[in-house]
Parts: structure tokens; C-alpha cells; sequence
């Protein structure tokens, strides 16, 4: 049986902007897949700036048209409080049930305007401010390799402020996300908190056995050499000079047994940024020209990932990475520094029978290593080359995982009961429509 609200609710979903990464899809994702089931949604976005890749192609194709905001922009301006005040005309004349923020610029102007909005009503001054709630999702969260201490203490004093002051609900996308944001940072009560997983539409990559050559024959690659690739925006906290730095270290020193005919291993960077010309500078410093590919950004994911032999992220600070979640469902066996969601992401580790101490740690579904480590990096990407059972059986388990966890039916499910919970709105049951979904609620 189907579960459906028993009125229409408006949304006013707030992002910074639709730059390429995890936030925008999810945005997206959420505006696109609620509408069904009675939430009307307004997606409001600022522009994506000189230097990145604009995802709005992603919004078009799933007939979403957002509000355009030119003013919101990624770093503190002046702008910032005339987008404060179109942000509480636009909620003045939307008279959303429900103002939803994700990031964090868009978390902290959302919410100061949801500030004025509940309150700059003649109503309150009988206690009757205007009834609408307020929910913030951290994707990720500034607090830490960003930026200086001085910001960062600011940015910091400001998340607890408006936790306290104007947020209902914050939402999450991993365990190890939620004790770092409340715990070691003290950000809202506990009590606050909702974790809901990322999710993602399983069935665009099905069929990822029968894609995996058509990125090889553009490389010009055998089945028989190995192909190592780093998905991401060409940024700092992304950390790509430590994915160079870890194939100088394995061209140097390809295992301390290599096989009688080494396999030869290239490395691809799929993604762009400003930093793209220093490290395509790095690497031919590195004498790297022959092993790496800077690839540019692609938007065909569904061939490129089959095309990976050993997917590696090398960020200092994450939410939960799409791009890992996005490999792994392709049973892309991963190495990953140990930060935010990426620790929930692999799991546990593993029981190793060995004496000698590892620079890296193998867990249930893939292998993390520390921040900015090389050469554990390396010695990590040397095991899994020369490891085939290893590649194999995490890259499987990792696909499981990510299909039993990280469905984006599973996502809509959870935002939708959030939201009902929060204006204590009962489903009513009506006959079943087609839907490759359950939509029973779990309020």
C-alpha cells in the first residue's frame, strides 16, 4: 500500500550552489523525487563561479528549475545580507511548511533569514510567530583543513548560534559524521540530530560489467594493466597532490616481491578545478607524464567507473563522498584516507593474520589509510595490485553494502518522514499507484 500526506507541503530547498559534487545530485535528487508524494518543493541556488563545473544539466534533465540567487555566493561579501533579504521575501511569499538548507553558506544566510521570517510578524507579538520549521543538512562541514584558525573559529561560534536558534532538525549522512559535529565540536543537542544516508539510483549501474571498455580503448589500455583514478573538483581539501605523490612513490618502488612481469599501472584524474595546471605542473616535475592522465571533468560516470581498477580518494576532511559510494556500487575495490563518512563507508577492520605492522589498515570494504600519508598510500595500492582475492572480495562487498544501504528510494523514504514528523502530519492510505518504490512512511 501506498502512503500519501493528507495536504500538499511546500518546500524551500536552499543550497549554495549546483557545482559538481555529492550536494548537488542530493539537492536535485530530493525535489525531483518528493513531488509525488505531495511535497511541492522550490529549489533555490546561487551561481556557480569562474572555475568550477556547473551541474544545472543534472537539474534540467530531471525537470527541475531552480530560483536563481546571483548574490549567494560560497565566500563571506556583502552580498551576503541582500541575500539574506531576498531570501525572507521569497519565504514571505512562498509560505513554505518547511525550510531545508544544505551546505554550509547556504545553511547560515537560510537560516538567518528563516530567523526573520518566523519571527517579523505582527502575530508574535501574541506568541504566535509564523509556523514553519527549519532544517539544516551537513554534507560536510568547514570545521576543520579549510580554513585558518581564526575562520574557522568563527564559522564554528556561528553553526552553534543558529543551531540554537533557528534549526528544528540537523540532518547527517554518517554516524562517525554526527559524534564529530556533536561531539567533538559541540554543535546543537543531541537530541537534534537525524542521520539519513546519501542515497543513489542503483539501477544506472546495473549493467557496469558491460561498460568497462570503452574509457580503456580512449586510454589506449590492455585488460591486463592496471588503471588507479581519483574522482573529484580539482580543489584543496581534496588533497590531489597526495594522489601524486603516492604514484611517484609506487613508480619508484612498485613492491618489495614484484611478479616476474609487472604489470604496468596508470593513473587518471577525472575531475577539474583551478588547481588542474600546478598539479599537471607536479606531475611532469614528478616524472609522471607517462603514467597520469588528467581526464577533465566527464558526466558519463556509468562508463568510467567500470574503466577503474582501484578507485582512491585522498581528501583531509568529508561528509560521506558520493564518488566512493559511486565506485563502490560498481564493486571498485578503494583506498581512502580515514576522514568524516569515509570510515563509516569501509567499515570495520578486518582480521589480518600477519605480525608486521601496516601503514594502512584493510577493513571490511576497502583500505583506509591517515591524511595526507603517501607512503602508506602507496603500500596500500602495492597490496591491492599484487592482492587479486582482496580486490575482489572487498570490491563485493562493498556493492552489497551500497545496494542494501544506499538507495535513493531509501533516502526519499527518510527525508519524507523527517518532514512529516516534524509537522506532525499523518499519511493517509490510498489505493496502490505504479511505483518501483515502497512508499509506506516511516513516521
Amino acid at each position: 500500500m501506498s502512503a500519501l500526506p493528507t495536504n500538499k507541503m511546500k518546500i524551500l530547498r536552499i543550497i549554495a550552489r549546483l557545482n559538481v559534487g555529492g550536494p548537488a545530485r542530493h539537492v536535485i535528487w530530493l525535489t525531483e523525487g518528493l513531488k509525488p508524494d505531495g511535497f511541492e518543493t522550490l529549489l533555490v541556488a546561487g551561481i556557480v563561479p569562474p572555475g568550477e563545473d556547473d551541474m544545472s544539466y543534472v537539474a534540467a534533465a530531471s525537470g527541475v528549475q531552480p530560483f536563481t540567487l546571483p548574490e549567494m555566493s560560497r565566500e563571506i561579501s556583502l552580498k551576503d545580507a541582500l541575500t539574506i533579504w531576498k531570501l525572507f521575501r521569497l519565504m514571505r511569499r512562498e509560505q513554505p511548511d518547511i525550510v531545508h538548507t544544505h551546505t554550509a553558506k547556504a545553511g547560515t544566510v537560510g537560516r538567518v533569514a528563516g530567523l526573520m521570517y518566523r519571527w517579523l510578524t505582527p502575530a508574535t507579538l501574541i506568541g504566535r510567530p509564523r509556523a514553519c520549521r527549519f532544517v539544516h543538512t551537513y554534507h560536510g562541514h568547514v570545521f576543520h583543513s579549510y580554513y585558518g584558525r581564526v575562520k574557522t573559529r568563527l564559522f564554528l561560534g556561528i553553526e552553534r548560534l543558529l543551531a540554537r536558534l533557528a534549526t528544528d532538525r540537523i540532518v547527517v549522512v554518517s554516524t562517525q559524521q554526527l559524534n564529530e559535529i556533536n561531539e567533538t565540536f559541540r554543535v546543537g543537542q543531541r537530541k537534534q540530530f537525524a542521520v539519513i544516508p546519501l542515497g543513489i539510483d542503483l539501477g544506472a549501474y546495473a549493467s557496469w560489467r558491460d561498460r568497462r571498455s570503452q574509457m580503456r580503448r580512449e586510454l589506449d589500455l590492455t585488460e591486463q594493466e592496471v588503471l588507479v583514478g581519483i574522482v573529484g573538483r580539482v580543489t584543496e581539501i581534496k588533497n590531489h597532490d597526495l594522489f601524486l605523490r603516492m604514484a611517484a612513490l609506487y613508480k619508484e618502488h612498485p613492491g618489495a616481491h614484484p611478479p616476474v612481469r609487472p604489470r604496468r599501472v596508470r593513473f587518471v584524474v577525472i575531475g577539474d578545478g583551478h588547481l588542474r595546471p600546478g598539479l599537471e605542473a607536479q606531475a611532469r616535475a614528478l616524472n609522471l607524464t607517462d603514467e597520469v592522465v588528467f581526464a577533465g571533468t566527464r558526466k558519463d560516470p556509468e562508463f568510467f567507473y567500470p574503466a577503474l581498477d582501484v578507485v582512491a580518494l585522498t581528501s583531509r576532511n568529508e561528509g560521506t563522498p558520493l564518488t566512493l559510494i559511486e565506485a563502490m556500487l560498481n564493486a571498485r575495490p578503494v583506498i581512502a584516507t580515514a576522514v568524516g563518512g569515509v570510515v563509516d563507508l569501509l567499515g570495520p577492520a578486518a582480521a589480518v593474520s600477519t605480525q608486521v605492522s601496516l601503514p594502512y589498515t584493510i577493513c571490511e570494504r576497502g583500505i583506509r589509510v591517515s591524511p595526507n600519508d603517501a607512503n602508506g598510500f602507496a603500500a596500500a595500492l602495492t597490496r591491492l595490485i599484487e592482492d587479486e582475492e582482496l580486490r575482489i572480495t572487498t570490491g563485493e562487498r562493498a556493492r552489497e553494502f551500497i545496494e542494501q544501504n544506499y538507495a535513493k528510494d531509501r533516502l526519499l523514504d527518510d527525508i519524507m518522514g523527517l518532514y512529516r514528523e516534524l509537522l506532525c502530519v499523518q499519511p493517509v492510505t490510498v489505493d496502490p499507484r505504479p511505483s518501483k518504490r515502497s512508499l509506506e512512511s516511516r513516521v
